[in-house]
């Protein structure tokens, strides 16, 4: 059974100082290198951008940078909307870099030419909304013939090719837990190579006594505000009867 952590933003800034303390450095994944102390912070935002903001001002306080990964195809939020662009705009002007979290359930298996075209399709958007070009994807629930697949996808890396996923160390908080190693107990850091973290914003941008369900419970909630507020401002027969 997996250990269990607790996760807060003050939790989050004490694991990126104890890196810090022990020699590592973020960097992105163009500069990462397997056999150096290079901390790879990786985050996919699945849920909220907002949340993901608040992280990433705190890593900018903390001198850190990190790369954030932005669905395309999910019903949590739109990229494309007027608080979807000024997320990611914070994001970029903090110092972070903004890739493609791409969710390819639907695509066959080693059916590369499909994961290619569809990549680049989502990439293009990403790309519309930030003016920036996409360098990094990354995978949501990737499927096992994704991980390690060696090639790059449109001349883009993914965070699966073994540069990044087998020579070096990678630790997940998926499902709201480390549920192999924490990050400071991973043989590579005991061995002082690299690191890719991949975290998740939802977890760590919470109380840090709640359970995973009480966490996504509380942005359900807060959708729901989001959602009957933007019903009262732009639709006459819900404002009205709210009064």
């Amino acid at each position: 059974m997996a250990k269990a952590h607790r996760f807060s933003l003050a939790d989050y800034a004490h694991l990126i100082r104890e890196f810090m303390r022990r020699g590592y450095e973020a960097v992105d994944f163009l500069r990462a290198t397997p056999e150096n102390r290079h901390l790879l912070l990786r985050h996919d935002v699945d849920m909220c951008l907002g949340r993901a903001e608040r992280l990433a001002e705190m890593e900018a306080e903390l001198g850190v940078q990190s790369s954030y990964f932005v669905l395309v195809n999910t019903e949590m939020y739109n990229i494309a909307s007027r608080a979807g662009r000024t997320s990611l705009r914070r994001l970029l002007d903090l110092g972070h870099d903004v890739g493609l979290h791409f969710d390819g359930a639907h695509i066959a298996e080693n059916d590369l030419e499909s994961l290619t075209r569809e990549v680049d399709r989502e990439c293009n958007v990403v790309e519309m909304q930030t003016g920036r070009p996409v360098r990094v994807v990354t995978f949501h629930r990737p499927a096992p013939w994704l991980m390690g697949h060696a090639t790059s996808l449109s001349g883009r890396i993914h965070a699966y090719q073994p540069r990044y996923f087998e020579r070096m160390g990678y630790c997940s908080d998926s499902s709201g837990a480390f549920r192999y190693h924490y990050p400071l107990d991973h043989p590579a850091i005991l061995e002082g190579r690299a690191l890719q973290l991949l975290t998740h914003p939802i977890w760590w941008v919470a109380d840090r006594d709640d359970s995973a369900f009480a966490k996504l419970d509380r942005f359900r909630r807060e959708r729901d505000g989001d959602i009957g507020r933007e019903l009262a401002a732009h639709c006459r027969p819900y404002a009205e009867g709210l009064s």
